[in-house]
């Protein structure tokens, strides 16, 4: 008797799971459900005789035999993708706008997450200001925009909503006779102008120390002992300092990370919905 091929989605959503180490955000990157998930590992579990994770209420992690699978797992999807785009005469292309505030140091293995989910498919990054990448999504420029911007419109997906602090270097300490210096991105910088207004309205006296092109600028500037800056915890480098309660500085809202997307092929969406699941994880901590 010859036994049953393996199923290629359910191969598929054991590595999702194993990548986002996470059966809801797996099935927030697939489009589906939990359950629907559970199942389809179930199936592949059984087909192969072992179990493939770990799982408790609080962590998945991978067992012996599904560690050893993961490798194999991942070459028989990027044979199959790569068979299938051989058959197109095109190669997909997809543009992404994403919001400096919203990419963070582990954009490299985001990037490398939608490269395993398809292989063939041509990826453009486009790092820039909210505003700036909601513009070019309006003219058609780019085909999706991950950026950290509310507005009005209805056409936005809330991906998650992320914690901002005022950090500075360890160490750092503000003089009280002088203006409290302010590391910020360049205008038109949303999180600089909330973090501007909130500081207005508390009546901080503060003055502009350094503006920065991206948030890497301005989180070295942080570290460097230049002055203190409204940013996320995930975008600080290890050992920085949250000031708010010392300095007695205003909170700061949670802020909304939002996909605007006009993505319609499938293969396209499930890679543009596998980021953005790993951002909402990276989001949450």
């Amino acid at each position: 008797m010859i036994d049953p091929p393996l199923d290629l989605d359910s191969v598929r959503t054991f590595v999702h799971i194993a990548e986002l180490e996470s059966f809801t955000r797996a099935a927030e990157a697939m489009g589906t459900s939990q359950a629907a998930v559970s199942l389809k590992l179930k199936r592949l579990e059984g087909r192969l005789g072992c179990r493939l994770f770990d799982r408790t209420p609080r962590y998945v992690q991978l067992s012996p035999r599904g560690a050893s699978f993961l490798d194999q797992a991942r070459a028989l999807l990027e044979l199959h993708d790569r068979t299938l785009a051989s058959l197109s005469e095109q190669r997909r292309r997809l543009t992404i706008g994403i919001s400096d505030h919203v990419a963070g140091p582990e954009l490299p293995a985001l990037i490398a997450r939608m490269n395993s989910q398809d292989p063939q498919l041509v990826i453009e990054i486009r790092i820039g200001s909210s505003a700036d990448l909601l513009q070019q999504f309006d003219r058609r420029e780019i085909d999706s925009a991950l950026i950290r911007l509310r507005s009005d419109r209805d056409d936005g997906n809330l991906i998650a909503e992320e914690q901002f602090g005022w950090f500075a270097a360890p160490g750092w300490q503000h003089r009280p006779d002088e203006p409290l210096p302010i590391a910020t991105m360049a205008e038109p910088c949303g999180v600089r102008a909330l973090a501007c207004r909130l500081l207005d309205d508390a009546g901080v006296n503060w003055r502009e120390i350094f503006v920065g092109g991206g948030v890497m600028a301005v989180a070295a500037a942080v570290m460097a002992g230049l002055g203190v800056a409204a940013l996320s915890p995930r975008m600080v480098p290890f050992g920085s300092m949250e000031v708010s309660r010392r300095l007695g500085l205003p909170p700061l809202p949670r802020q909304p990370i939002m996909l605007h997307s006009r993505v319609k092929d499938g293969p396209s969406r499930e890679a543009l919905a596998a980021l953005a699941a790993a951002f909402r994880g990276a989001a949450r901590g």
